[in-house]
C-alpha cells in the first residue's frame, strides 16, 4: 500500500539511525537497501513495533510511498548516487522529491539538481552532520536545491533535527548545491578544529611533559569556558580512556590519519575561488604527512626529534598560552570558512543565510561551539563586517589572545613540535591585519622577469606600469 510518508534508501550506520529518528517522530517509512540481507537485518533488529515497511525491489519500494513521493538517499557519494537516481527515474512522477543526504560534492549536486529539474523531479542536496549519534537523536541538517520541495519536507526534517532553545538546526540554504557546499565547509572547519586540538595535545605531552590524565583534566576544564565545544569534550574523554593494560589507549593508536575527501574538497575549492583558507589547508596537509609514517620514523633517526620538555614550574604559564592559541586559531578557522562561503555565494548567485548557518551548527554537529551565537550576531549587524575578523567581538577576543598565541607557537618552534595549523592561523592573522604587506616585492619581481606590470600607490589604481629594470630604469605606462 502506498501509505509511507517517505522512503529511505541506504541502511548503513547513518541511514538506519536517521530512519529510526524519523520513526520516533511519528513518520511512517519504507526502507530499501541494495543488499536485501541488510534490510532484513534492520527490520529484525529495529523495526519491531514501528510503522516501517521493507522492500526487496525498487518498484516495490516506490509503490509503498504516498504521493508526492519523498525519497531520501543515504548512499556513498559519487557514482552510487547517480546509479540510484537513474534506477528511480522511470518509477517516479513529476513533482516527486529526491533528497541526497550523503556527503556529495556540491558540483555533483548542482548538476543533478539541474538535470532533475528539467525532468520535473524536485531534487534536494542535504548535508547531514553529527555522526551516528546525531542521526539517531538530532543531527544538524543543511538542505538546498529545489526550493519548491521545502514546504513538503520542512516539518519532517525540522522535527528530527537537533534543537537549541526550541529552534531546529535545519533551515533552507538556497538553490543548487548550496546545502552540500555549506556541509563541505563545515567538514573543512571540522578538519581544522581536529588538527588544532591534536597539535595542542602534542604540545602538552612533548613540550610541557604532561601525563594523559592531567591533559584530560585540562580539556575538561577548558570545556567549561570559552573553548566549550563537542570536540573539546570528546578529547577529554579520549585522553582518559585506558587500554586493557591500563595505559592510555591513545598511545596505542597509530599516528596515521585517514580522510574521506571532504576536507580536501574544501581546500581545493578555496584555491579555485582564490580564498586564503590556510588553516584548513594545513590540516589537510598534516593528514597527508601523517600517512608517511615510515618516512617520518626514518627521518627522526637521521635528523633528530623533539627537545626536552620545559621545567615543571613553567608549565602553567605555557598552558594558559596554549589555551589562548587554540581559542584564537579556532576563531580564525571559522572566519576563513565564512570567507569562503561568502566568496562562493557571490560567484554562484546564492543568497546564503550566514547567521542561520551559524545557528545550524550550534547543536547536533561535530563543530558545535560556544561562540556560534556570536557569529550569528555579527551577521545581524548593520552594516555586516567585511570579515568576522573585523567584527567587534572577534577583534577583542583575538587581541586578548594575541600574546599567548605567539608564546605557544614560539614554544612549539623552540621544542621542535609541529603545529602547522596553529602557526598558519597566526600568519594569516598577521597577514590579514598588515596594511602594507610584502607583495610589492613580488610585483616588482614579476615585472622584472616577465614584464607583468604593476600599479602605483601614488597613481590611479586603474593604471599599470612597467620598468625597464635591466636597461635604463625608465618607467612606461602600459596600455
Amino acid at each position: 500500500m502506498n501509505t509511507s510518508n517517505m522512503g529511505l534508501i541506504g541502511l548503513g550506520v547513518m541511514g538506519s539511525n536517521l530512519a529510526l529518528n524519523l520513526s520516533d517522530n511519528g513518520y511512517s517509512l519504507s526502507v530499501y537497501n541494495r543488499t536485501y540481507a541488510l534490510t532484513q537485518q534492520f527490520m529484525d533488529r529495529h523495526a519491531q513495533g514501528r510503522v516501517i515497511q521493507a522492500a526487496q525491489t525498487l518498484p516495490e519500494f516506490v509503490g509503498q510511498l504516498a504521493t508526492p513521493r519523498i525519497i531520501m538517499l543515504m548512499v556513498t557519494a559519487g557514482r552510487a548516487v547517480d546509479a540510484v537516481v537513474e534506477q528511480l527515474l522511470p518509477l517516479l512522477d513529476p513533482n516527486d522529491i529526491i533528497i541526497d543526504g550523503g556527503n556529495s560534492n556540491y558540483k555533483d549536486t548542482t548538476r543533478r539538481w539541474q538535470e532533475l529539474t528539467a525532468k520535473g523531479i524536485r531534487f534536494v542536496g542535504m548535508g547531514v552532520s553529527g555522526g551516528e549519534e546525531g542521526a539517531r537523536h538530532g543531527p544538524s541538517l543543511m538542505p538546498g536545491g529545489a526550493i519548491e520541495a521545502w514546504a513538503d519536507i520542512r516539518e519532517m526534517f525540522q522535527a528530527v533535527a537537533a534543537k537549541v532553545d526550541g529552534e531546529a538546526c535545519c533551515q533552507w540554504l538556497g538553490e543548487g548545491g548550496s546545502g552540500h557546499y555549506v556541509k563541505m565547509v563545515h567538514n573543512g572547519i571540522e578538519y581544522g578544529d581536529m588538527q588544532l586540538i591534536a597539535e595542542v595535545c602534542h604540545l602538552m605531552q612533548h613540550a610541557l611533559g604532561m601525563d594523559f590524565d592531567t591533559m584530560a583534566d585540562t580539556f575538561a576544564a577548558w570545556n567549561q569556558g570559552k573553548l566549550e565545544s563537542y570536540l573539546i569534550d570528546i578529547t577529554s574523554q579520549i585522553l582518559r580512556q585506558k587500554d586493557t593494560d591500563g595505559s592510555p589507549l591513545v598511545t596505542k593508536i597509530l599516528d596515521r590519519a585517514g580522510q574521506k575527501g571532504t576536507g580536501l574538497w574544501t581546500a581545493q575549492d578555496a584555491l579555485e575561488h582564490a580564498v586564503p583558507l590556510t588553516l584548513i589547508s594545513e590540516a589537510v596537509h598534516a593528514r597527508m604527512l601523517s600517512a608517511r609514517k615510515d618516512e617520518r620514523v626514518a627521518a627522526a633517526q637521521i635528523l633528530g626529534g623533539l627537545q626536552a620538555p620545559v621545567p615543571p614550574e613553567q608549565r602553567q604559564a605555557f598552558l594558559d598560552a596554549i589555551h589562548d592559541a587554540l581559542y584564537a586559531a579556532k576563531l580564525v578557522s571559522y572566519a576563513q570558512g565564512f570567507m569562503l562561503m561568502q566568496t562562493a555565494a557571490a560567484q554562484y548567485g546564492w543568497n546564503l543565510p550566514y547567521g542561520d548557518i551559524a545557528l545550524l551548527w550550534r547543536a547536533g554537529c561535530i563543530i558545535r561551539s560556544r561562540f556560534l551565537g556570536d557569529i550569528k550576531a555579527s551577521f545581524a549587524r548593520e552594516p555586516v563586517p567585511q570579515s568576522l575578523l573585523q567584527d567587534p567581538f572577534f577583534a577583542v577576543e583575538l587581541k586578548q589572545a594575541d600574546n599567548g598565541w605567539r608564546k605557544a607557537v614560539a614554544l612549539a618552534v623552540m621544542q621542535g613540535v609541529p603545529v602547522p595549523a596553529l602557526s598558519s592561523a597566526l600568519s594569516f592573522y598577521d597577514g590579514y591585519r598588515c596594511a602594507d604587506g610584502s607583495a610589492n616585492i613580488l610585483q616588482a619581481q614579476r615585472d622584472f622577469f616577465g614584464a607583468h606590470g604593476y600599479q602605483r600607490v601614488d597613481r590611479d589604481p586603474a593604471l599599470h606600469f612597467h620598468t625597464h629594470w635591466s636597461a635604463d630604469g625608465a618607467e612606461e605606462q602600459l596600455p
